[in-house]
Protein backbone atom coordinates (compact mmCIF):
# COMPACT_ATOMS: atom_id res chain seq x y z
CA UNK A 1 0.00 0.00 0.00
CA UNK A 2 1.11 3.54 -0.69
CA UNK A 3 0.43 6.21 1.36
CA UNK A 4 0.04 9.59 -0.45
CA UNK A 5 1.62 12.84 1.64
CA UNK A 6 -0.49 15.95 1.64
CA UNK A 7 1.76 18.89 1.86
CA UNK A 8 0.34 22.07 2.42
CA UNK A 9 0.47 24.44 -0.60
CA UNK A 10 2.39 26.94 0.86
CA UNK A 11 4.98 24.98 1.96
CA UNK A 12 4.96 23.10 -2.02
CA UNK A 13 5.28 26.62 -4.11
CA UNK A 14 8.25 27.10 -1.87
CA UNK A 15 10.11 24.09 -2.44
CA UNK A 16 9.43 24.14 -6.17
CA UNK A 17 10.44 27.87 -6.32
CA UNK A 18 13.69 26.85 -4.72
CA UNK A 19 14.00 24.09 -7.33
CA UNK A 20 13.65 26.05 -10.15
CA UNK A 21 15.54 28.68 -9.12
CA UNK A 22 18.44 26.15 -8.39
CA UNK A 23 18.38 24.16 -11.24
CA UNK A 24 18.48 27.06 -13.08
CA UNK A 25 21.57 28.54 -11.82
CA UNK A 26 23.22 25.13 -11.56
CA UNK A 27 22.15 24.57 -15.51
CA UNK A 28 23.75 27.65 -16.04
CA UNK A 29 26.99 27.34 -14.68
CA UNK A 30 27.15 23.67 -15.95
CA UNK A 31 26.93 25.36 -19.42
CA UNK A 32 29.85 27.64 -18.79
CA UNK A 33 32.33 25.72 -17.45
CA UNK A 34 31.72 21.94 -19.22
CA UNK A 35 33.72 21.54 -21.95
CA UNK A 36 32.64 19.20 -24.49
CA UNK A 37 35.73 16.70 -23.96
CA UNK A 38 34.82 16.95 -20.59
CA UNK A 39 31.55 14.67 -21.52
CA UNK A 40 32.31 11.47 -20.18
CA UNK A 41 29.76 8.15 -21.34
CA UNK A 42 28.23 8.35 -17.78
CA UNK A 43 27.18 12.16 -18.30
CA UNK A 44 25.75 10.80 -21.89
CA UNK A 45 23.95 7.92 -20.29
CA UNK A 46 22.03 10.81 -17.26
CA UNK A 47 21.34 13.04 -20.73
CA UNK A 48 19.28 10.84 -21.87
CA UNK A 49 18.08 8.98 -19.32
CA UNK A 50 16.32 12.49 -18.04
CA UNK A 51 14.11 12.63 -20.41
CA UNK A 52 12.14 9.72 -19.02
CA UNK A 53 11.01 12.24 -16.62
CA UNK A 54 9.18 14.57 -18.40
CA UNK A 55 6.97 11.69 -20.44
CA UNK A 56 3.85 10.06 -20.04
CA UNK A 57 4.88 8.61 -16.78
CA UNK A 58 4.91 12.19 -15.62
CA UNK A 59 1.16 12.08 -14.34
CA UNK A 60 1.50 9.66 -11.80
CA UNK A 61 4.30 11.75 -9.92
CA UNK A 62 1.95 12.90 -7.44
CA UNK A 63 2.17 9.74 -5.02
CA UNK A 64 5.56 10.64 -4.32
CA UNK A 65 6.61 11.96 -1.18
CA UNK A 66 8.72 15.12 -0.61
CA UNK A 67 11.89 13.49 1.09
CA UNK A 68 13.14 15.60 4.16
CA UNK A 69 11.34 16.90 6.36
CA UNK A 70 12.17 20.84 8.08
CA UNK A 71 13.47 21.24 4.77
CA UNK A 72 15.86 24.61 4.59
CA UNK A 73 17.43 24.85 1.32
CA UNK A 74 19.28 22.98 -1.85
CA UNK A 75 22.64 23.04 -1.34
CA UNK A 76 24.79 21.21 -4.14
CA UNK A 77 22.82 20.39 -7.01
CA UNK A 78 23.05 17.18 -9.65
CA UNK A 79 26.17 17.50 -12.66
CA UNK A 80 29.76 18.88 -12.07
CA UNK A 81 30.84 21.20 -9.65
CA UNK A 82 33.64 21.71 -7.71
CA UNK A 83 33.98 19.45 -4.69
CA UNK A 84 33.67 21.68 -1.14
CA UNK A 85 35.95 18.61 0.22
CA UNK A 86 38.87 18.06 -2.21
CA UNK A 87 38.10 21.17 -3.94
CA UNK A 88 38.58 19.18 -7.33
CA UNK A 89 35.88 19.38 -10.05
CA UNK A 90 33.68 16.03 -9.94
CA UNK A 91 30.60 14.87 -10.97
CA UNK A 92 27.95 15.01 -8.18
CA UNK A 93 25.40 12.10 -8.61
CA UNK A 94 22.30 13.27 -6.85
CA UNK A 95 20.66 16.65 -5.01
CA UNK A 96 21.85 17.85 -1.84
CA UNK A 97 18.80 19.06 0.60
CA UNK A 98 19.92 20.87 3.95
CA UNK A 99 17.99 20.53 6.99
CA UNK A 100 18.45 20.51 10.78
CA UNK A 101 20.25 17.43 11.77
CA UNK A 102 18.30 15.02 13.41
CA UNK A 103 14.99 15.97 10.84
CA UNK A 104 13.42 13.02 9.87
CA UNK A 105 13.96 11.50 5.81
CA UNK A 106 10.81 10.15 4.12
CA UNK A 107 10.41 7.60 1.39
CA UNK A 108 10.04 9.18 -1.80
CA UNK A 109 8.39 5.79 -3.21
CA UNK A 110 7.36 2.44 -2.22
CA UNK A 111 9.85 -0.78 -2.75
CA UNK A 112 12.35 -2.74 -1.24
CA UNK A 113 15.42 -1.81 0.92
CA UNK A 114 18.14 -3.55 -1.74
CA UNK A 115 21.48 -2.20 -0.03
CA UNK A 116 22.16 -0.54 3.70
CA UNK A 117 25.94 0.67 4.28
CA UNK A 118 27.53 3.03 6.87
CA UNK A 119 31.48 2.45 5.42
CA UNK A 120 31.72 4.75 2.44
CA UNK A 121 31.87 7.94 1.85
CA UNK A 122 28.34 8.03 1.75
CA UNK A 123 27.82 7.26 5.36
CA UNK A 124 25.25 5.51 6.70
CA UNK A 125 22.73 4.91 3.89
CA UNK A 126 19.96 2.97 2.64
CA UNK A 127 19.17 1.85 -1.16
CA UNK A 128 15.53 1.24 -1.89
CA UNK A 129 14.70 -0.41 -5.24
CA UNK A 130 11.31 0.23 -6.77
CA UNK A 131 10.76 -1.53 -9.92
CA UNK A 132 13.60 -0.08 -12.51
CA UNK A 133 13.88 3.04 -10.08
CA UNK A 134 16.61 3.37 -7.84
CA UNK A 135 16.97 5.46 -5.15
CA UNK A 136 19.94 6.20 -2.19
CA UNK A 137 19.62 8.22 0.78
CA UNK A 138 22.81 9.15 2.27
CA UNK A 139 24.82 10.64 5.19
CA UNK A 140 21.90 9.21 7.49
CA UNK A 141 22.10 9.35 11.57
CA UNK A 142 22.59 5.57 13.03
CA UNK A 143 24.62 2.57 11.97
CA UNK A 144 24.25 -0.80 9.98
CA UNK A 145 23.70 -3.74 11.90
CA UNK A 146 24.98 -7.17 10.47
CA UNK A 147 24.74 -9.96 13.13
CA UNK A 148 22.83 -13.74 12.88
CA UNK A 149 19.25 -11.63 12.64
CA UNK A 150 19.82 -10.01 9.24
CA UNK A 151 21.47 -6.67 8.39
CA UNK A 152 19.47 -4.20 9.74
CA UNK A 153 19.69 0.36 9.81
CA UNK A 154 19.68 1.07 13.66
CA UNK A 155 18.77 4.63 14.72
CA UNK A 156 17.50 4.05 18.22
CA UNK A 157 17.61 7.53 18.97
CA UNK A 158 15.33 8.48 16.21
CA UNK A 159 13.16 4.90 16.37
CA UNK A 160 14.13 3.57 13.17
CA UNK A 161 14.87 0.01 12.44
CA UNK A 162 14.76 -0.85 8.86
CA UNK A 163 15.74 -4.49 7.51
CA UNK A 164 17.28 -5.52 4.46
CA UNK A 165 14.84 -6.60 2.34
CA UNK A 166 12.14 -5.23 3.56
CA UNK A 167 9.44 -3.47 2.05
CA UNK A 168 8.98 0.38 2.50
CA UNK A 169 6.00 2.34 1.45
CA UNK A 170 6.14 5.92 -0.14
CA UNK A 171 6.26 8.86 2.42
CA UNK A 172 7.73 6.53 5.53
CA UNK A 173 10.49 7.64 8.14
CA UNK A 174 12.98 5.86 6.60
CA UNK A 175 15.95 7.75 8.52
CA UNK A 176 17.09 11.19 10.06
CA UNK A 177 19.44 13.48 9.19
CA UNK A 178 22.92 13.17 9.76
CA UNK A 179 26.98 13.97 9.41
CA UNK A 180 27.82 10.52 8.83
CA UNK A 181 30.58 9.52 5.85
CA UNK A 182 32.25 13.01 4.03
CA UNK A 183 30.04 15.81 4.38
CA UNK A 184 30.46 19.36 5.72
CA UNK A 185 27.07 19.86 7.18
CA UNK A 186 24.08 18.11 7.88
CA UNK A 187 22.00 16.99 4.71
CA UNK A 188 20.38 14.44 2.51
CA UNK A 189 22.38 13.23 -0.38
CA UNK A 190 19.49 11.83 -2.78
CA UNK A 191 20.49 10.22 -5.62
CA UNK A 192 18.06 8.55 -8.33
CA UNK A 193 18.80 5.63 -11.25
CA UNK A 194 16.85 4.38 -13.67
CA UNK A 195 17.92 1.19 -14.66
CA UNK A 196 21.06 2.27 -14.05
CA UNK A 197 21.49 5.68 -15.47
CA UNK A 198 21.49 8.48 -13.21
CA UNK A 199 18.61 10.83 -13.09
CA UNK A 200 18.72 14.22 -11.75
CA UNK A 201 16.41 14.69 -8.41
CA UNK A 202 15.15 18.18 -8.90
CA UNK A 203 13.58 17.28 -12.45
CA UNK A 204 11.45 14.32 -10.71
CA UNK A 205 10.73 17.22 -7.85
CA UNK A 206 9.31 19.95 -10.66
CA UNK A 207 7.06 16.81 -12.28
CA UNK A 208 6.10 15.72 -8.76
CA UNK A 209 4.72 19.39 -8.25
CA UNK A 210 2.85 18.85 -11.45
CA UNK A 211 0.91 16.05 -10.93
CA UNK A 212 -0.08 17.07 -7.78
CA UNK A 213 -1.23 20.20 -8.92
CA UNK A 214 -3.70 18.46 -11.61
CA UNK A 215 -4.46 15.99 -9.05
CA UNK A 216 -5.54 18.75 -6.73
CA UNK A 217 -7.48 20.75 -9.30
CA UNK A 218 -9.33 17.82 -10.71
Amino acid sequence: MIYRIRVRWSRWLAIIAATVLFSLAVNNFGHLSLKAADVTEEAGAVLAENSLVAQDISAVWEKGSFPVENFQSYTSGFGYRISPVTGKRQFHNGLDLAAPRGSYIRNWWGGKVSDLSDNTACGTSITIQSGSWQHVYCHMEGHVDDSRNGKFLLDREGGIQIALGQEVPAGARIGRIGMSGRTTGPHLHWVLKHNGGYIDPASVLREMFKGQAVSSAS
